[in-house]
């Protein structure tokens, strides 16, 4: 009998470390996935705050140079991409056409001395500059964050628990290919 209920109490013992692996693992998965979920939070903030520099740029640009109607519509129609983008990867594919747009917008720019001197446009211009550096750090955050979930979420014990609980691979927020690309620059031909 005292075999018997030795038995039964290591099992139980047994079953009580499992239990408490799996619950630890269930809550460090709940844990990387708030630290990723933070993190993209943060590059929607600065992309957010990109977007609210954006027409104030645009307006200030507009007043010395309003026949570059196509350059202005198309970081118009990028912001707007930008606005509307729901996963990790759209917004990468939005936020890389409207560098480029803005690229654009700055060759533009050269052609107007008086535009670059203006105080306000300067003042825009440097916070634009500040807002894309501090993407490229939440850029990288998250993409760390992502990394150590991810490792988790594919790593044993935690694949069983994940794939119990319902985690998934989270995406990596990536420059689109066409990123890859130098943009054509076209100063009229001349």
């Amino acid at each position: 009998m005292k075999k018997s209920l030795w038995g039964i109490g290591i099992v139980i013992a047994m079953l009580v470390v499992i239990g408490l692996t799996l619950m630890s693992s269930y809550n460090n998965f709940v844990s990387l996935e708030e630290n990723v979920n933070q993190s993209h939070a943060q590059i929607e903030n600065q992309l957010q705050r990109r977007l609210d520099l954006i027409p104030n740029l645009v307006n200030t640009v507009k007043g010395y140079a309003s026949h570059e109607k196509e350059v202005i519509a198309s970081i118009s129609d990028a912001r707007a991409r930008l606005a509307g983008a729901k996963t990790p990867q759209q917004e990468a594919t939005a936020n890389t056409e409207l560098s480029n747009a803005l690229s654009r917008l700055l060759v533009v720019v050269e052609n107007y001395p008086n535009l670059k001197a203006d105080r306000q446009f300067t003042q825009l211009m440097d916070e634009l500059a500040g807002t894309e550096n501090r993407i490229a750090v939440a850029r990288k955050d998250y993409n760390d964050q992502v990394a150590i979930y991810n490792k988790k979420v594919k790593s044993f014990p935690g694949a069983i628990v994940a794939r119990l609980s319902g985690f998934e691979q989270k995406e990596y927020f990536q420059a689109d290919p066409k990123a890859q690309e130098a943009p054509k620059v076209d100063f009229g031909g001349k």
